[in-house]
């Protein structure tokens, strides 16, 4: 078995380390003898290369860098990527990444950004007084029942989601979407959304197998279970946080 990775914009959209989920993605899949490729997929890559991708991520930046992409987005890869999505396509999108794929940021000056609008949400900036969501968030995911995810987050906008059922998980320390309702994160069809830095997948196996799994079984058409992989290390990290924070 073999798996086509595609890392939208790493050159543009990986200022918090989020590097390290690919490296987990190719960790986990070369461990069980699956081949990886990892294609970088930037501003002068063409678009369609994206439906060719068997599992996507794409992380998070600062104000700049996004605005750089965004246009990008808009202009040449969103209607890809939007396919993708619609298709199936697993995908992991962070911070910046997750808020590109909404409706609409609405920013201090009441600009407003306009989205891909795959996910059916929306954030929004609650001015230039009001402080960034900073620190780690530890939540507990509704697509792995009873498993908890850690990692970092660091966001200025609140992010509102329209749609309560597709919430990616429930917050048990930290702000999460907008630091109100308790929820993190969107999952619509194998696309996910969150606010987890960190990065997230090298704390949260589960969370890239899960990904690795849902690849495997659109591209082979079939029921996947991955082999088990000793997690010692990781799960002691996870644990660290975990008494650490709650």
């Amino acid at each position: 078995m073999n798996l086509n990775i595609g890392w939208l914009y790493p050159d543009l959209m990986s200022t918090y380390g989020d590097r390290g989920n690919i490296i987990t993605l190719n960790f986990r899949s070369q461990k069980r003898r699956i081949e990886t490729k990892i294609h970088k997929i930037s501003l002068l890559e063409p678009g369609e290369s994206i439906l060719q991708m068997d599992l996507l991520f794409m992380g998070g930046a600062q104000d700049k860098q996004q605005e750089i992409v965004n246009q990008d987005l808009q202009k040449n890869k969103g209607g890809y990527l939007e396919k993708a999505i619609f298709a199936g396509t697993p995908s992991l999108n962070v911070c910046g990444a997750y808020q590109f794929l909404g409706n609409y940021y609405l920013a201090a000056d009441e600009t407003r950004i306009k989205g891909l609008g795959i996910f059916d949400l929306y954030t929004k900036s609650p001015g230039l007084n009001f402080p960034r969501c900073i620190g780690n968030l530890i939540v507990e995911s509704y697509i792995l029942p009873g498993v908890k995810l850690v990692g970092f987050e660091n966001h200025g906008g609140r992010t509102y989601v329209n749609d309560r059922n597709l919430i990616f998980a429930k917050v048990l320390k930290g702000f999460g979407n907008n630091g109100e309702d308790g929820q993190e994160g969107f999952i619509f069809k194998n696309a996910i959304g969150t606010y987890l830095h960190g990065p997230i997948l090298p704390k949260n196996p589960e969370l890239a197998d899960w990904l690795i799994e849902k690849a495997l079984e659109r591209k082979y058409g079939k029921k996947i279970k991955l082999a088990k992989l000793d997690n010692y290390f990781e799960n002691k990290a996870k644990e660290t946080i975990i008494k650490r924070y709650t």
